[in-house]
Order: structure tokens, then C-alpha cells, then sequence
């Protein structure tokens, strides 16, 4: 299956995979940080900038404000209390709004996560080209059927999400008549172990539920994005940012923009590469024969009017001559003409 999730880009598995540079709250609350990073996204070949849509109300309740008073593990991951830094790193509206105005100036697509139903509709009212569920909503069916309603592509995160849970977030959309949906293999662990990525999961999700499938990507570096371009993955979605030493949440597992560069650079060179099932030989290909494959030679001088035998036989460069896959049809032949020793032999040689 295959849709429009945007006016200009078409998802479909195993082609080129439409880039995400996820820049979250790595603005850190700060316009001028958010705009250096979108101007570093573009650089890089990013298709989008993605930012996340919450407000301290409609993301935490009082109990976990209450649990997280202090932060003491990781001063540069976190300052201060929760609430602190979600009142800090949260977008305002008329941020949204002034982040809208200047992708569109820099030609990079603008997206984000809703987490109510309120900065739902305010995404809508930007006309963001689709809606990216996180991880954590997949099952929340009434954000879900709200989100439906939009005709606008789902892009649904499975971090956390049993096969059921999957399943009944795919229902609950296409029973609200929203059938634009891609899923997102995807680890909500920061960074994960190798061995818990699970790459495979991509093919078993296309199989299982037919549609596009891409990779919300948590790991280090750029190796297991590329690695699922591979597998088919039609969207790649990495956390970015400018410089990986910076406070907060998510700059430590973030792509620099050396990464991400290699993540778009090279993603299109994998699914170019990926060809098709049936096998083809290039015209290229086909052009170096002549010179890369053998020809039956002859081992020793031959008289005109000699019984080739298998001894009198070897194969060597060029590809010019009779192949070596013609032995046996060449042993028992008469020679009309003589051959000195290391000679290609053609069929214009035999009787």
C-alpha cells in the first residue's frame, strides 16, 4: 500500500524513505537554538523538521510533578524539577506559529506531535502535512479517533505496543475512516541495546498489517537507520540536534549534523540500490563480459583436422570465444584449421 504523505512525496515500502529530522524539545525553549537547528536540518537533506506539541497540562498530572522534584542523576539531562523543565521546554502557540513561518521560508517540511486534542487543531489550523502519534498514545483511542477525523496520514509509533495494542490503534482509525496510516517500528528506550532494536520487526509489520512501515530511531549514530532502509523502511525518524553536549532531555542520543547528513545521503543510495526480486544484468554489466569472462583456449599446438579432446583444453581471458559451459559439446569436434598453443577457439575453427 501506498499514499501521499505529503502533496509532494508518496511512502511505499522498500523506496526511498522520507527523512525526519526530530528536533523534539532539543530547542530547549529557545527560538534562536530552534532556528539554528532547522537551518542545520535543511543542510543535511532532512524532508521535515519535527517538533512536539504538549503543554505542562496536558502531558503530566500533579502526582509525577509531585514524584519529581529534584533531579540529582544526570545534571545536564536534567535541571531542576519536572515541572521546571516542562514549563521551560514546552512551545507556546505563537512559537508553533513562528516555527511554521520559517520552515516554510527554508523549504523543509513542519510537523509535530499532538498530545491533546487542543494542539491537534492547532496543528491543523498550520496544515501540517500528517500526524505523528508518539509511542506512549498509540493507545489512547480518543486521541486516535479525533486524529482520524482530519483525513490527514497517521503515522503511529509502536514503542511499547503489543502486537494487540498495534492491532486495536490500526482499528480504532480505520473504523473512524481514516485509512492513511504508516507505522513505526520503534524502541522507546534511549539508547537501546543492539540486541533489543529488532530490525526484523519491520518486514513482519508490513506482512502482518499491509501498510508502510518505517523506523523511529533511538540508537547512537547512523548505522541501524541505514541498516533499515534495508529492510524496507519507507520513513526514517532520528532525534537531531546542533551539538550533542547541550542540556536536556534528548541532545545525548541525538544525531549531530554529520550523521544526519550520512543518515539522507546514503538512505537514497540503499533503496536505489535495492533493485527488484527478478534478476537483471545492466547494460554495464553486460558490457564487461567480454573482458572479465573466459573463452575456451587451447593447452597445446593443434593440427587441422584434430579430435578435440579435454586435455587439449583450458579457459582463460578474454570472453570472446566459445564459453567454457560449451565443453562438452566442443570434446569429440574436428579442427578445420590448425591452432598454435594458447589460442581463443571460435566456432568458425571447427568443422
Amino acid at each position: 500500500m501506498k499514499f501521499n504523505l505529503t502533496p509532494d512525496f508518496t511512502v511505499e515500502n522498500f523506496t526511498t524513505p522520507y527523512i525526519i529530522a526530530e528536533i523534539g524539545s532539543n530547542h530547549n525553549g529557545d527560538m534562536d537554538l530552534a532556528r539554528k537547528i532547522i537551518d542545520a536540518a535543511v543542510e543535511t537533506g532532512a524532508d521535515a523538521v519535527k517538533f512536539q506539541s504538549w503543554t505542562p497540562e496536558s502531558l503530566i498530572a500533579r502526582e509525577e510533578y509531585e514524584a519529581n522534584t529534584v533531579y540529582t542523576d544526570d545534571p545536564k539531562k536534567h535541571w531542576g524539577s519536572l515541572r521546571e523543565m516542562v514549563e521551560e521546554y514546552y512551545l507556546r502557540e505563537d512559537q508553533h506559529k513562528e516555527l511554521k513561518e520559517y520552515c516554510d521560508k527554508k523549504g523543509v517540511d513542519f510537523c509535530s506531535t499532538p498530545f491533546s486534542e487542543e494542539e491537534t487543531d492547532l496543528l491543523n489550523e498550520l496544515n501540517v502535512p500528517f500526524y505523528k502519534v508518539a509511542s506512549m498514545d498509540i493507545n489512547n483511542l480518543r486521541l486516535l479517533k479525533y486524529l482520524a477525523q482530519f483525513n490527514k496520514p497517521v503515522i503511529l509509533s509502536t514503542g511499547m505496543a503489543t502486537m494487540g495494542e498495534i492491532e486495536q490503534a490500526i482499528q480504532t482509525l480505520e473504523d473512524a475512516g481514516n485509512r492513511q496510516i504508516m507505522l513505526l517500528h520503534c524502541i522507546s528506550v534511549y539508547p537501546p541495546k543492539m540486541e533489543n532494536v529488532n530490525l526484523r520487526n519491520i518486514p513482519m509489520l508490513q506482512q502482518t498489517f499491509g501498510y508502510p512501515v518505517g523506523f523511529s530511531d533511538h540508537t547512537i549514530g547512523s548505522a541501524i537507520p541505514l541498516a533499515s532502509v534495508a529492510l524496507g523502511a519507507c520513513l526514517i525518524e532520528k532525534h537531531f540536534t546542533i551539538d550533542k553536549d547541550l542540556p536536556g532531555w534528548d541532545h545525548m542520543i541525538s544525531a549531530n549534523p554529520a550523521e544526519m547528513t550520512e543518515i539522507c545521503r546514503e538512505s537514497k543510495n540503499i533503496a536505489a540500490s535495492l533493485g527488484s526480486f527478478r534478476r537483471v544484468i545492466s547494460e554495464e554489466e553486460k558490457k564487461k563480459m567480454p573482458k572479465m569472462r573466459r573463452s575456451i583456449i587451447t593447452s597445446k599446438d593443434l593440427e587441422k583436422g584434430a579430435v578435440i579432446k579435454e586435455e587439449d583444453l583450458t579457459f582463460k581471458r578474454p570472453g570472446t570465444g566459445i564459453s567454457p559451459d560449451q565443453t562438452d559439446i566442443i570434446v569429440g569436434r574436428t579442427l578445420k584449421s590448425a591452432l598454435s598453443k594458447d589460442s581463443v577457439l571460435r566456432w568458425e575453427n571447427l568443422v
